[in-house]
């Protein structure tokens, strides 16, 4: 396994489409701030998926929307190898990866730069509020870098988080567009029906029922 780790490392190296910046890139004036556009070669509109871990989503709504472009951010490289190599391998023009923190996400993406983000099966935080990727603390960072009337997509299979979510999007008087707390028997089809994770994948086998919601912030 270590192995495969190290090999996975060397061929990450090798991807012109997976950037991966120091800390001190990212605190010193990160290139790629308010250059992605340049990346892609066109204007069309990016959207981030945060923790996008093997990348199942970002390259599903590439394929399905060339119309727009993708970036999936995630820390664990060996992860982010998977999505980079279906990546190659499909010849997608309009996905790129990032491997970093998503708490210094304000580093890499200049003010209205992004149209759009999906969180898809972040880690829960039980017992840290603060570092839910769907916290006020959060929300404030992604204001700055989405473009206005932005909308803010989550796909979770833990019930404390979708609550949480849910009761911040009231307290703070953002705009919940619509929510399910059972994906899979509702009546909706659209991309967020496109794709199933590995992980997702997991939860229903065991019977545990997906839950979704949409938001733009105020």
């Amino acid at each position: 396994m270590a192995k495969r780790k190290l090999e996975r490392f060397a061929e990450n190296a090798t991807f012109p489409h997976l950037f991966q910046p120091t800390y001190d890139e990212l605190q010193t004036g990160y290139r790629q701030k308010g250059q992605w556009h340049g990346f892609f070669g066109n204007n069309n509109p990016i959207v981030l998926e945060l923790g996008c871990g093997k990348g199942e989503y970002t390259t599903a709504l590439a394929a399905q929307h060339p119309e727009n472009n993708y970036i999936g951010i995630d820390i664990k490289g060996a992860r982010l190898w998977r999505g980079a190599k279906t990546t190659v391998l499909n010849n997608y023009p309009n996905v790129a990866f990032l491997r970093m923190r998503i708490d210094m996400i304000l580093c890499a993406f200049e003010h209205q730069e992004i149209s759009g983000i999906w969180i898809t099966f972040p880690d829960p935080q039980p017992h840290k509020a603060r570092k839910r990727l769907t916290s006020p603390m959060f929300l404030e960072r992604y204001k700055k870098l989405l473009k206005p009337d932005s909308t803010i997509h989550l796909k979770t299979d833990n019930t404390g988080f979708f609550q949480y979510t849910l009761s911040t999007i009231a307290s703070e008087g953002h705009h919940l567009l619509m929510h399910t707390s059972d994906l899979y028997n509702s009546n909706l089809q659209e991309d967020v029906m496109l794709t199933q994770t590995h992980y997702e994948k997991i939860f229903l086998a065991q019977g545990v029922p997906i839950k979704y919601l949409r938001f733009k912030l105020k």
